[in-house]
């Protein structure tokens, strides 16, 4: 492991789980090392690695685009074990370029590595609860390694499911999940007398693998369907909409299971089914034309007062700590964020650049605190070191009062509208949900 790996390792392991405090890992990796192709779905663009590495127990070498390397960047991404993957746009010679690359992971698998590889090759602008098709280079990297140390050592392969309840809402849920590994050595026989077959059926079954480990809705036309059942009854994944009562896992489950009932149904046959889904759209599109969002009907569904008072003691709760946040953080924050905003186009990659440069800008601009601490106000550096700990505390402190603060003008201006036939019509969608989807 690079020196530089481990301690980005612990400053991001502090970072993520502020990010995503409600964390599952299915079963989770036993060893560091292990020869083992780690296959993942790609939902969230740089986030997908960091929870990988970090949650995830086995050190991992990722699979990278190569237009992200530059003269400035590359020897940082080396060192947090990242590797270029060129594709046809990257130029003339992404061929021969690709086989170094190729043998520089078969290098890593032979010394007992692992190896990361994102299957589908890019991120979707929207977040969707799908799998768009898997890659071949992951089999075949592993085949090639095989064959250049003669089938001596044992190479693994293994699908991991990237779940979130949605990558782009700080304090969201994230549950990964991985597949028991299958051990290409096994298939030697049927790779020597047709290795393009060998290469196909294994790349389906990793594809059907990696199905297994996510919520995977066939036709994405559906996937809207899908959330807006999750966000009535509240069983499933979705980030504002779910009862925090049901634990993590059952809440996942849920949203598999929802998606592999939806998988198996005719909406031309099953009347009742696409009468939910218009029922579904018609509810949706009218809180759209009031500028109204689930969560908010549903609070004034169970708090018909319309009391806020949980809002003020949140506020009055975490205001001293948000003035610190404020003091420590704001300034790298607003820089960082316009900056980014700015400088990259595709808003998918706007949380993880964020996350990624504003963890390491507030810890920067902050080691002074440490000094003026001990010579200031306090001559002890185990205390000084201990408040500069808790600045990410205080900067998410200042997030929340802002998030309670907003929700609050907001549950005001709903408050003073007449809501009574957006209940009803939720009310009724609610019934016919119940009746028509089963409790999976």
């Amino acid at each position: 492991m690079h020196p530089f790996y481990m301690i980005i390792y612990m400053v991001f392991s502090y970072t993520l789980r502020i990010f995503y405090p409600n964390r599952l890992v299915q079963n989770k990796p036993k060893k560091l090392r292990g020869s083992t192709i780690y296959v993942s779905n790609h939902a969230a663009s740089f986030m997908d690695p960091l929870v990988i590495a970090r949650f995830g127990k086995a050190i991992v070498f990722f699979m990278t685009r190569s237009d992200v390397f530059t003269k400035l960047t590359t020897p940082f991404l080396t060192a947090v074990h990242m590797l270029p993957i060129y594709r046809q746009q990257d130029g003339e010679d992404t061929k021969k370029k690709n086989q170094e690359v190729f043998q520089r992971c078969s290098n890593i698998l032979k010394s007992g590595r692992n190896l990361l590889i994102f299957g589908e090759g890019f991120t979707d602008d929207v977040f969707i609860r799908r799998l768009k098709p898997i890659k071949k280079g992951a089999v075949r990297i592993g085949f090639q390694t095989l064959e250049n140390i003669n089938w001596s050592d044992k190479i693994y392969i293994a699908a991991i499911g990237c779940n979130y309840a949605d990558p782009n809402i700080l304090g969201s849920d994230l549950v990964l999940s991985y597949s028991e590994s299958i051990c290409l050595n096994d298939y030697k026989e049927e790779f020597e007398e047709n290795p393009n077959k060998i290469i196909n059926d294994l790349t389906k079954n990793i594809e059907f693998l990696m199905q297994e480990q996510l919520t995977h809705v066939v036709n994405k036309q559906l996937a809207p369907f899908h959330e807006n059942i999750m966000k009535i009854n509240r069983k499933g994944m979705n980030a504002k909409n779910h009862d925090k009562s049901i634990p993590l896992k059952k809440r996942w489950n849920y949203s598999r299971n929802l998606a592999k009932w939806i998988n198996m149904q005719d909406l031309e046959e099953n009347e009742a089914l696409a009468k939910t889904k218009d029922k579904a759209e018609s509810y949706f599109k009218l809180l759209k034309r009031f500028k109204l969002e689930e969560h908010f009907v549903y609070w004034k569904k169970e708090n018909p007062n319309g009391s806020r008072l949980k809002e003020i003691l949140y506020m009055i709760l975490l205001f001293p700590f948000s003035i610190l946040g404020v003091i420590h953080c704001a300034l790298p924050y607003i820089f960082i964020k316009k900056w980014v905003e700015k400088t990259f186009k595709r808003k998918v990659f706007w949380p993880s650049v964020k996350m990624l440069l504003g963890a390491i800008s507030m810890g920067l601009v902050n080691i002074p605190v440490i000094f003026i601490f001990y010579y200031v106000i306090y001559p002890s550096w185990i205390m000084a070191i201990g408040y500069y700990l808790t600045i990410g505390l205080t900067g998410l402190a200042a997030y929340k009062l802002l998030a309670h603060y907003k929700n609050f003008v907001i549950k005001g201006k709903v408050n003073n509208t007449d809501l009574t036939g957006i209940l009803k019509k939720r009310e009724q969608l609610a019934e016919t949900i119940s009746k028509v989807v089963p409790e999976l």
